[in-house]
């Protein structure tokens, strides 16, 4: 198994990301807005990361490395103009009906999985499948504080980012919305009983699961203390005994970043990878500390014969766009949308 996923630290690669991007423990790479400055810029990048790890296509269409990136909409956008503006899911439904939510999620999943696609990014940590509470992270982020119209409007933007070849990941499971502390840069407890969390905040993880929307689950940094102490993302209770026995998912875990301070509960980052991994994370994120990173590489075990099937579900599913985007008229249709969306409010 290949399973962690770093970043870098500009708009090329250093002398250092070349040689760690070959270490045979790297499954990928999440960009960040300072690895951004325009369209031919951002291509190149993708282009020397893609080189430096070695990456070619397998026969089974399989890619050896991923590149993501967190590209939400609203606040949670990395990378600008020329990019489309994404609204914040949150705003679809406080300005629509529900049926004008889900029309406009599926536009602006199309559009943004289209546009990273271009640029042969493969994939963006979405859908949020949070119920906006009292959380100070999630907030807009969410879709709706109903868990009901979360899945509405969400099953519509898996099914736009999927029309496009693109994979999906719900977060943060088990529900981080209805915990007041943000998890990067602090521990999140959520105090409630497993019957409540299962029954408000569980409820669109659950049915994405049963509807088969979900590619790829990423679990929370924060602590239920009345089902484990350990944060959720480190946790072989909610990760094994929910999520894959109670829920049924098959799909790719991935750990939410492991430099964030509600995963400092559980000790340094080689031990907090070690607890992901061993808790039953795919695939872990190590950002915003390249020696940490390194020190992870350095200490998890290589396996002789390495299992690239988290990598290859992760990728985009479909050959670049054949035509420019803005001939598109798909691309068109879409936009268009979000356009008028936006000049509404």
């Amino acid at each position: 198994m290949r399973p962690v996923i770093l970043d870098v630290l500009g708009y090329e690669l250093n002398a250092q990301e070349k040689e760690v991007l070959a270490h045979p423990l790297v499954a990928g790479v999440i960009l960040f807005t300072r690895n951004f400055y325009d369209l031919k810029q951002l291509k190149e990048l993708v282009s020397q990361i893609r080189f430096y790890a070695g990456n070619n296509a397998g026969k089974g269409g399989g890619k050896q490395i991923v590149i993501a990136v967190d590209h939400e909409g609203g606040r949670v956008q990395r990378f600008k103009e020329p990019f489309t503006r994404l609204p914040s899911a949150g705003s679809l439904l406080q300005h629509n009906t529900i049926t004008e939510a889900k029309e406009l999620a599926y536009a602006s999943a199309w559009v943004m999985a289209s546009e990273l696609i271009t640029c042969d990014i493969d994939f963006s940590f979405a859908p949020v499948l949070d119920i906006n509470g009292l959380s100070d992270v999630i907030g807009l982020r969410a879709f709706s504080e109903n868990p009901h119209h979360v899945i509405e409007i969400a099953t519509a933007y898996t099914e736009g980012m999927k029309a496009t070849g693109m994979a999906t990941t719900g977060k943060h499971f088990p529900g981080h919305g209805s915990v007041k502390a943000d998890s990067h840069v602090a521990l999140p407890v959520d105090y409630r009983h497993f019957d409540e969390i299962f029954s408000h905040d569980i409820v669109p993880f659950k049915a994405l699961i049963e509807q088969g929307a979900l590619t790829a689950m990423m679990p929370s940094h924060v602590v239920y203390e009345q089902c484990d102490e350990q944060p959720a993302g480190f946790s072989s209770y909610w990760l094994q005994t929910v999520l894959r026995k109670q829920l049924g998912f098959l799909g790719v875990i991935i750990s939410d970043d492991l430099s964030m301070h509600g995963a400092s509960f559980v000790g340094n980052h080689v031990t907090r990878a070690q607890s992901a991994l061993n808790a039953g994370c795919d695939l872990i994120l190590a950002c915003n500390d390249s020696d940490a990173a390194i020190s992870i590489l350095d200490a998890l075990p290589i396996a002789k014969k390495q299992d690239n099937s988290a990598i290859i579900k992760m990728s985009y599913q479909r050959n670049k766009f054949s035509s420019p985007l803005q001939k598109n008229p798909i691309w068109i249709e879409n936009h268009q949308k979000l356009m008028h969306f936006a000049e509404r409010i």
